[in-house]
């Protein structure tokens, strides 16, 4: 009975594997031949070429389930996680060739360094709610949870950093570039109600170097759980940075009154919405809206070509600026008041 007989016989056969083997000073592709069974998948394929023919196979892996990100390595080119990528999804007379992340720099066989993305984790602005509530007084609605919660869904296995080409691409991007992984952290926090640390959009333009990215969405091919990092992430994120930058009608919208005067406390003063105003979340909305204020000019008597801002973005809250969040729970339409008289 021939080798491939015998295996099938046993319930597997054998494929053929070509596996890069190497460390930061070099490395090459070396042929295996490895059983494989039926149902497995590549992560499968790797240990048993640990267990039975190379013992010293570099590889990272932790909970092989496709939640902790850890086997990321690229198969047949395309960046992908080892245990949520099925040999059955290849021809059996098909080489399946594994190779380590491109992006990142080689430790040792299929294991890369990815610090680069813990630098920028780190130089990401944490979440930080208003510094006169508790934990508890905390309140949302239940639409901007939703707004972010598919951004909660990353387990970092930094697929999308690998492959987007800014940096896959051009060493010397890292630096300015943070990656589709933090603009969608970046979008997260600037839908969150409660994050007053800093506007996510300038963060993500001038920090993060959002401009950089052309959205070929290749980072949102490879996310292993189907976020639309570019469609739902970084396109919107794109699309306000723009406005407060480009849209002519946004732009002017924003000279009511200049920066300066905000931030020396001479900006004229809002009109307000009284107590009696609300009354279980309803709003009195014919109430006075302060007058527009004449823009700013320059010496020349023409408008400076620059983003001066009003205190906030976009046009005036409704609601009226002396009103803090989150109001008493009793006024939100969600609230169920108690049954008890």
């Amino acid at each position: 009975m021939t080798e491939t007989a015998a295996a099938s016989s046993a319930g597997g056969s054998k494929r053929h594997f070509k596996v890069w083997r190497g460390d930061a000073s070099g490395g090459e592709l070396r042929d295996y031949q490895v059983e494989v069974n039926e149902g497995e998948v590549v992560l499968d394929v790797i240990h048993r070429l640990q267990a039975t023919q190379e013992p010293d196979l570099a590889c990272r892996w932790n909970c092989k389930a496709g939640k902790c990100g850890s086997c990321s390595m690229e198969i047949n080119g395309m960046p992908r996680l080892g245990c949520m990528t099925r040999m059955s999804t290849f021809d059996p007379g098909e080489t399946v060739t594994v190779t380590p992340l491109r992006t990142f720099p080689v430790i040792r066989d299929l294991v890369t360094d990815v610090s680069f993305n813990y630098v920028k984790a780190r130089e990401t602005p944490a979440f930080a709610p208003p510094a006169d509530l508790a934990p508890g007084e905390y309140r949302m609605q239940q639409v901007d949870v939703e707004r972010s919660q598919e951004f909660r869904k990353c387990i970092e296995c930094f697929l999308c950093q690998n492959t987007c080409h800014v940096v896959r691409d051009h060493e010397e991007n890292k630096k300015a570039f943070a990656g589709p992984r933090y603009f969608i952290r970046a979008a997260e926090l600037d839908m969150h109600p409660l994050d007053t640390r800093t506007d996510r959009k300038e963060y993500a333009q001038d920090a993060q170097g959002l401009g950089y990215c052309n959205i070929t969405k290749c980072c949102t091919e490879v996310c292993p759980e189907h976020i639309k990092i570019t469609d739902n992430g970084i396109i919107p994120m794109k699309e306000r940075a723009v406005d407060r930058k480009y849209d002519p009608l946004v732009w002017l919208g924003r000279k009511i009154f200049r920066r300066d005067e905000v931030a020396n406390g001479d900006a004229p003063e809002v009109g307000h919405l009284r107590e009696e105003d609300v009354q279980h979340g309803d709003v009195n909305w014919h109430r006075s809206i302060p007058p527009a204020q004449t823009a700013a000019v320059g010496p020349d008597g023409r408008l400076p070509m620059t983003e001066l801002t009003a205190d906030r973005a976009g046009a005036q809250s409704p609601f009226g600026d002396d009103v803090t969040f989150p109001v008493p729970a009793e006024r939100l339409n969600y609230h169920h008041r108690s049954e008890q008289p």
